[in-house]
């Protein structure tokens, strides 16, 4: 195999939270291993989302960008729900009152948050119990993998309070998972999804027993983790970006991308332990 280069760059980087002491102020943050927990921790209103919570969950998942710290992200709510959207005295109600360009620039936010979730490098596994509603449902539907309890009920509800069902880039993610008819009723109804047809669907990956939700979800994240993570971020990236691509622009990403792959010291570890019989130790280069 051709020698690699074994001396990284010490690049700056301005504003980096230090992850192992990261203490966000609006959720719950754990790094354990290459796995982060984003617990959305408001359990007395089943989780709800507020102007301050979805900026400094834009800012940490824009942040994942520039480190290799974390390897997989669980997002999970507290106390038996995932989240019930945005809340309704402190984001709503003030939205009524509101004019249009303060209108815009939180419509703009809650995108970026989405955004931020499909385009950071770390594979996202939402653990979804119990209400999993309005932006709530949008979140889980921007992460990579979704894992349900059989009492999660996911409800992209905004039609009923008045508001389109185009919210957070749902007409052009949702259909893709689900199929274009089905994301219509989910839209246009705002019904509860139930975590059986999310399964029969494809919205969840897989269902578990309320008490083993979370173990599930950290066995998954342990198990990515432990893979390349040079290679996960592509298989991310390209997953998101050729939805936008012909068939030859993506089979010719995919070259690219497979070829840089190819030059990470995970490609050669992978070969000599293969070589060996054993199996392989990644360390993400």
């Amino acid at each position: 195999m051709n020698s690699r280069p074994t001396k990284p760059l010490s690049l700056p980087v301005d504003h980096q939270p230090v992850w192992a002491e990261y203490a966000p102020q609006h959720f719950g943050w754990t790094l354990d291993g290459g796995v982060a927990q984003v617990t959305l921790n408001r359990p007395e209103r089943k989780n709800p989302l507020t102007f301050e919570s979805y900026a400094e969950l834009r800012s940490l998942f824009q942040s994942l960008h520039h480190t290799a710290e974390v390897k997989v992200v669980v997002l999970r709510g507290a106390g038996g729900n995932f989240c019930s959207g945005g809340d309704v005295f402190e984001i709503i109600g003030p939205l009524v009152e509101a004019g249009m360009p303060s209108l815009l620039n939180f419509t703009r936010m809650t995108g970026d948050l989405v955004r931020a979730i499909r385009t950071c490098p770390q594979p996202i596994i939402a653990a979804v119990d119990g209400v999993c509603a309005g932006a709530g449902a949008i979140l889980a539907m921007a992460a990579d993998l979704r894992l349900a309890a059989p009492t999660a009920a996911a409800a992209f509800l905004f039609n009923r309070v008045g508001l389109a069902g185009c919210d957070m880039g749902a007409c052009a993610i949702l259909p893709r998972i689900i199929g274009q008819g089905r994301a219509s009723e989910l839209l246009y109804l705002g019904r509860k999804m139930s975590a059986e047809e999310g399964l029969s669907w494809g919205f969840f990956n897989a269902l578990h027993p309320e008490g083993e939700l979370h173990d599930a979800a950290l066995s998954l994240a342990r198990e990515i983790a432990a893979g390349p993570s040079f290679a996960h971020a592509l298989t991310k990236k390209m997953l998101w970006q050729e939805w936008n691509l012909s068939l030859d622009q993506a089979i010719e990403s995919e070259a690219q991308a497979q070829a840089l792959c190819m030059m990470t010291g995970d490609f050669t570890r992978a070969y000599e332990a293969f070589a060996q019989k054993q199996r392989p130790t990644f360390q993400g280069d």
